[in-house]
């Protein structure tokens, strides 16, 4: 490096869970070529090895089991993390009137959208404790705004990512005092198999919310933004 020039600081460590293809795949390769040293999970052994020539550790979690999460926060026990990204989540059967949505489907959705990325944050609190930045982050939706719903349907997947804001921001007023923010992040509309490839292309999402992410502070904390940068109305 020449004389008289400052190294450029990391922005940190971060873990993505649920990073084995579409978003979250995504998310690990324009972090980790932002500098960022990068945790990933996955729930099958086989989606390990493609991740790890970008990640500094790859791990296994299946979100919606209690064992699961417990077994990863003893796996990276003492490892400070600025950011812990909770993407991980499913979309359900879209399909389903509300007369054929069943107590199971809905259990099922929630599991993974709304209590899994609960459960996870508070296992790994005690690492984003440990870390410079402090970013809680979980994934929204413009679904899950009670306000812009102008037209029904997808009754388990809107529910449990409006449960989810709510989990999120009753977080961001017990763990401000501790110097963590909560956000949510909204990726639009995205080309991934959730959404049958149709959207825009998983690259311009996670571009954007690559960049609200490098500028969140404390002062973020309770917020729904959107790769646009825009706030999601609740």
């Amino acid at each position: 490096m020449p004389d008289g020039v400052a190294p450029v600081a990391s922005p940190g460590t971060i873990l993505v869970a649920g990073a084995s293809r579409g978003i979250g795949r995504e998310f690990v390769r324009q972090l980790a070529a932002a500098g960022w040293s990068v945790h990933a999970t996955v729930r099958s052994e086989a989606d390990i090895r493609p991740l790890e020539a970008d990640c500094a550790g790859v791990h296994r979690l299946d979100i919606a089991r209690d064992e699961s999460i417990a077994a990863l926060a003893a796996a990276v026990s003492g490892l400070p993390f600025d950011a812990v990204l909770a993407n991980a989540g499913i979309s359900g059967d879209l399909s389903l009137s509300s007369d054929a949505i069943t107590v199971d489907e809905m259990a099922r959705v929630f599991e993974t959208n709304t209590f899994g990325p609960l459960l996870l944050m508070s296992a790994l609190k005690p690492n984003l404790l440990a870390g410079r930045r402090r970013l809680a982050l979980g994934m929204s939706s413009l679904m899950s705004s009670i306000s812009s719903n102008d037209w029904g349907e997808q009754h388990c997947y809107r529910a449990s990512k409006t449960a989810l804001n709510a989990t999120w921001r009753s977080l961001a007023e017990e763990w401000e005092p501790d110097g963590i923010s909560c956000v949510l992040l909204r990726p639009g509309f995205v080309r991934t198999d959730m959404t049958g490839h149709r959207g825009m292309a998983v690259e311009v999402s996670v571009a954007g919310m690559v960049a609200v992410i490098a500028g969140l502070s404390i002062a973020d904390t309770g917020r729904v933004i959107g790769y646009d940068g825009l706030d999601v109305p609740w």
